[in-house]
């Protein structure tokens, strides 16, 4: 069983996670042509920034402080120049933006899955935890139906 002071670091780790995916949600957002990608990707941008809020709350609640990187961490910000890079050299390709978005958010739900697989003792963590990773799926589903349409 998890201490406080790690779960707290743990939801932390998921903040940032949160982050990483709106920022990647935003700079597509602006990649694309596709008004209907546009749409999406705003749309799934604001409901990270509203889980990461989420996971904020519950953090103060808990008794701990949220790490406030609005901006993600290293490896997001990294993704992200890679979405730059390759979309300079292939163009506007929908299909690679999705795919690679495909790859974030895959990476997202594994991290959630790992913290359900935890704090299965922890009702209040983990009714929340599920409910975001199962938006997340959704997305993900939501993402992987484009991208076949894009292809």
């Amino acid at each position: 069983m998890e201490s406080n002071k790690e779960i707290i670091s743990d939801l932390n780790s998921l903040i940032t996670i949160l982050n990483d995916g709106k920022q990647g949600y935003e700079s597509a957002a602006e990649t694309t042509d596709s008004l209907e990608l546009k749409a999406v990707f705003g749309k799934y941008a604001l409901e990270r920034a509203a889980y990461a809020t989420e996971l904020k709350a519950h953090i103060k609640q808990h008794g701990g402080n949220e790490d406030d990187n609005e901006n993600g961490g290293i490896l997001g910000a990294i993704h992200r120049g890679w979405l730059d890079v390759k979309h300079a050299v292939t163009g506007n390709d929908n299909a690679a933006l999705l795919e690679a978005i495909e790859t974030g958010e895959k990476s997202a739900i594994e991290k959630y899955d790992g913290y359900i697989a935890d704090y299965t003792d922890h009702a209040d963590h983990l009714a929340l935890l599920k409910k975001q990773r199962d938006g997340i799926q959704k997305d993900l589903q939501q993402i992987q139906s484009l991208k076949a349409q894009n292809a």
